[in-house]
This record gives structure tokens, C-alpha cells and sequence, in this order.
């Protein structure tokens, strides 16, 4: 059911707020206190409900509340002045007195994709996406020209570099590596990319690396009508890389939008590290990471070990390095859990405190020390932070989600899951996502949709003793014991040590019932105490 007041149009389901069809943009708790007001506007609402409903109890301030009301009215064309539309009753709480109208669902999607979770349903994301309302671009893979197959890790290196100086520009929407290098190897039509992820810009190019000389090359395409933009060429030497994958940000910035002020350039640059040799492994060390097997994270981690030796400070191979242990951990890969846990906080903290600017160090290092410390509200923190730095930076969204479904958010976690997908619609790296999605789904008590999400999720890995375990679960507590059953026989299989009793060990499950509840699904399924 969609509400409808003075022109505005309230999705629950699509968690939107659109006004004569324009979206308006309205973060999670502002939007939860909106619907929460309009869905009891018979009555005042007392500041205790509203803790409960948008902050699930926990103690916030009174000026926390006052300024969400406040950014409520600013999204309806309120204030507190005139209260039209949310009316302040003194020593009471906050009633909705505007004439609300309610209308059935409608039938075609909008631009973002948002899953429904207001059904015991799931939802794909829409086949069509619609065009972001601010600039978007996807950079694909560089054609390596180097004759050299050895070299294709430096030349996608060269592309994940000019993502995140892309990424860094908040009024740009920046497709995420992943899902742009499923077109590796392809011949792509520039039009038909816009439509698979969404965009009106692409970018093509290549890169030739022949002793210490580097040649990229890019080309800027429109791809609503394919019309190429810009092209240019950007030599120098090896020493130069980091200046050349700059200039070709800029570049590209400067063809989407001219009026940028160049100080705003200028701010968006950073160089990752001024160790060549540190980078170098670093990109090794990424291009082995993504798909998430135990033989690529092996290979991974002395990688980012070697980074981080040869540049002390680089703090997002610190973080990475802390996300192959927790990556360890949480799929039952350890050896020495006290030695390795203790190993990848250390790593993490580090990562945390070299990079306070650094959104890829933040959101891995956040995401481990969530994990392996146990500290859930740190962690989430770190990952909002890196968010505001890098807005673009899928895994701060679908990492964050993670964490507040584990803390009990589940809502906010699917929020932050599904603009994940709308960021990265293809990524190879799904199962992440869907795992997620089930982890909420579970303790919002939908099982239905948890096990849908969770057989996803092992379909595309099926190594992920997290979505294995969600599917024994939910399959038992729906009722659906055979596959409970067949759930079960894997997590065995990946894990012959988790029990009952060690899950709390395991995963860092923050609400009591949360826990009582994954605990009693994973019994009924068959697991040991």
C-alpha cells in the first residue's frame, strides 16, 4: 500500500519518497520516522514509540530526534513553523495531520533496485534500470596490449584505480568494478551496456606496459545514443602511473561536467601508496581475492603481507589483509582461531588508524574488527564513514548491510544490500550480497525469503558456510526438513566443528533472540550441541 499527501507519494515496498513522480532523497531513519507517523496519523506518537520503531529501543538523544523530525518536514515541504503536515503536541510526541490517500501498488519498477521485504516473497532486481537522476558512468575492463598475459593484473589495476578517483566525486554514480569486468574478454555494444547496468556513460580503454614506459589509452562514450565523447592518449614512465590514471580521471570528469571547479579535482586525488613495488602486490593480491574460494584467499593474504612490508603505512592492504581473516573465520578455515583472530584485529586496528581517509582501508578494516572483535557498533560506524568518503564503494554498502543484520537492523541492512545491487547489478561477487539478504530476512522471521536468498547465495558459491547454514535454518524453521536435512549434511561437511553451543563464537550475533533463534533452526536441522 503507497500513501498519498499534497503531491507526495510514500512507497513503503520500494522504501521511496518521490514527489510529482521526482524522487526525494530521505536516509532510512528519516524515512522508518515518515511512515511510522503517516501509517498512525489517527493518534499522537510519543518520542518512546518512535525510539522503539526507528531505533529499536536503543538510547538516543533528544536533539537526535528533534533534527530527524526536522529533516522529516524538510523532505515534505514542512516546518516548524508553519507544521502543516507533522504537527509537534508539547509534552505529548508528534501527530501527522496531513490528508493521506492510500493506492494500491504500482506495476512497474522504478530506477533503484530495492528488494521487497514487506512479503515473504524475494525479489530480482528489475531487468530494466533506469537512469540514476545525477551523472553515471561504468569504466570497463583495459585491453592489456602489452602481449604480455602476465600483465592483465596491472592493467585492471590501472582501471580499479581510475574507479575509485571516479567514485570519490559525490555527484557522480560510479558502477562497480565487479560488475563492469563481467565484459572482460567481450565485444560490448556501448548502448547495450548502458541498459545492462544503468548508466549514460561508458568508458573504454587500453593499457601498454613495456619496460618501464606506460601507455593508456580511453575513449568516453554516450551510451544513450553511442556517440563518443572524448578519446585521448596519456604516456609516461612506470614512475608516472599514479599521475597518468589522475589525469585521466580528470579527463573524464572534465567530459561529463565542465562546470566542475578544478579545486574539487584536485581534492578527489589520492594516492593509495608511494611504494610502486607495495602497490604492485596489492593489485596481485586483489585480482586473486574476488572469488572468494580458500585456495584465493591463500594466495591473497602474503600478498597484501608483502604490501604492507614494503609500505608500512598502507592502510588498505592492511585492511584487506584483515579481510582474508575474517574471510578464514567465518567459513571455518582456521587453524589457530586465538592466534589468527588476535592476527586480524591487529591488522584491522592498523588499517583503521593509518586510513581515516582511506574509504577501502575503513570498510575492511570495520568490516573485520565487526567480526573478529566482536564489535558490531565500531564497525558500522567505520563503514557509514566510509561511505560519506566514497559514496560508490559498493562493499562499504553491502559489508555495512551485513553488519546491521547481524546487529538487528534488519530493514537498514536491506536498505544498504539493495543499493549494493543497484550499484554493482552485476556483480560476480553476488553471493556476498545474497547471503546478506538472507541473514536478514532469518531474523526478521521470513523464512521463506531467507532460504530463497541463502540457496542463491550457495548456488554461486557453494563453499559459503554462512548461506549453507541460513538454508539449514530457515528450511527447518518453514518445516521443509528434507532440505534442512540435505543443508545440513554440507555444513558438516565445510564445518565438523561448529555446533550449537560454539555459534555465538562463530558469528557475532548482537540481539539474544537473534541468536536463540539461528540456535533452534540449526538444531531442528540436525547440528550437534
Amino acid at each position: 500500500m503507497q500513501f498519498t499527501f499534497g503531491g507526495y507519494v510514500l512507497d513503503p515496498a520500494r522504501r521511496e519518497l518521490t514527489h510529482h513522480a521526482k524522487v526525494v532523497p530521505i536516509g532510512p531513519q528519516v524515512f522508518d520516522l515518515l511512515l511510522h507517523l503517516v501509517r498512525n496519523r489517527d493518534r499522537v506518537v510519543s518520542k518512546d514509540e518512535l525510539l522503539q520503531a526507528v531505533w529499536s529501543g536503543r538510547i538516543v538523544s533528544e536533539s537526535t530526534i528533534t533534527s530527524h523530525i526536522n529533516a522529516v518536514r524538510k523532505a515534505i515541504g514542512d516546518t516548524g513553523e508553519e507544521q502543516h503536515l507533522v504537527r509537534t503536541v508539547a509534552r505529548k510526541g508528534f501527530r501527522f495531520v496531513g490528508k493521506v490517500g492510500e493506492i494500491g501498488e504500482a506495476r512497474l519498477p522504478r530506477g533503484s533496485t530495492v528488494v521487497e521485504h514487506s512479503s515473504s516473497e524475494s525479489r530480482e532486481p528489475p531487468s530494466v534500470l533506469v537512469l540514476p537522476d545525477k551523472p553515471s558512468i561504468t569504466v570497463l575492463p583495459f585491453h592489456n596490449l602489452s602481449g604480455d598475459p602476465e600483465q592483465e593484473y596491472f592493467a585492471d589495476g590501472v582501471v580499479d584505480d581510475i574507479i575509485v578517483a571516479l567514485s570519490r566525486m559525490r555527484w557522480l554514480f560510479v558502477i562497480a568494478r565487479n560488475s563492469s569486468f563481467t565484459y572482460k574478454g567481450r565485444a560490448v555494444d556501448v548502448k547495450e551496456v548502458g541498459r545492462e547496468l544503468g548508466v549514460r556513460y561508458v568508458l573504454e580503454g587500453s593499457v601498454r606496459k613495456t619496460g618501464n614506459k606506460v601507455r593508456i589509452t580511453g575513449q568516453l562514450s554516450d551510451a544513450t545514443t553511442g556517440m563518443h565523447l572524448w578519446a585521448e592518449r596519456f604516456e609516461g614512465t612506470l614512475d608516472d602511473i599514479f599521475e597518468l590514471q589522475d589525469q585521466m580521471a580528470d579527463s573524464v570528469v572534465g567530459a561529463i561536467a565542465p562546470q566542475l571547479e578544478r579545486a574539487e579535482i584536485e581534492r578527489a586525488r589520492r594516492k593509495p601508496t608511494e611504494s610502486l613495488d607495495a602497490h604492485d602486490y596489492y593489485l596481485r593480491g586483489m585480482a586473486k581475492l574476488h572469488s572468494g574460494t580458500r585456495e584465493a584467499i591463500e594466495a591473497a593474504l602474503p600478498l597484501f603481507y608483502k604490501a604492507t612490508e614494503l609500505d608500512p603505512e598502507f592502510a588498505s592492504a592492511y585492511g584487506m589483509a584483515a579481510w582474508c581473516h575474517f574471510w578464514r573465520k567465518v567459513n571455518g578455515w582456521m587453524t589457530d582461531r586465538p592466534r589468527e583472530i588476535a592476527e586480524g584485529t591487529r591488522l584491522a586496528r592498523l588499517a583503521v588508524e593509518l586510513g581515516r581517509d582511506d574509504a577501502v582501508a575503513l570498510t575492511r578494516g570495520g568490516h573485520a574488527l565487526g567480526h573478529l572483535a566482536g564489535d558490531l557498533n565500531g564497525g558500522i560506524a567505520l563503514l557509514d564513514w566510509a561511505v560519506l568518503l566514497n559514496p560508490n564503494l559498493t562493499p562499504a554498502w553491502f559489508l555495512g548491510g551485513f553488519l546491521r543484520a547481524l546487529h538487528g537492523e534488519t530493514d537498514a541492512a536491506i536498505e544498504h544490500l539493495a543499493h549494493a545491487v543497484r550499484l554493482s547489478p552485476l556483480d560476480p561477487e553476488m553471493f556476498r550480497v545474497q547471503a546478506g539478504m538472507a541473514l536478514a530476512h532469518f531474523f526478521a522471521g521470513r523464512f521463506d525469503s531467507a532460504s530463497a536468498w541463502a540457496e542463491k547465495a550457495v548456488g554461486n558459491l557453494p563453499s559459503f558456510l554462512a548461506a549453507v547454514s541460513l538454508a539449514a535454518a530457515s528450511h527447518a524453521l518453514a518445516g521443509r526438513m528434507d532440505k534442512a536435512k540435505r543443508a545440513m549434511q554440507r555444513v558438516r561437511t565445510l564445518d565438523p566443528s561448529l555446533r550449537v553451543s560454539n555459534l555465538k563464537d562463530w558469528l557475532p550475533i548482537h540481539r539474544p533472540e537473534d541468536l536463540a533463534r539461528f540456535a533452534d533452526g540449526l538444531r531442528l536441522a540436525g547440528l550437534p550441541e
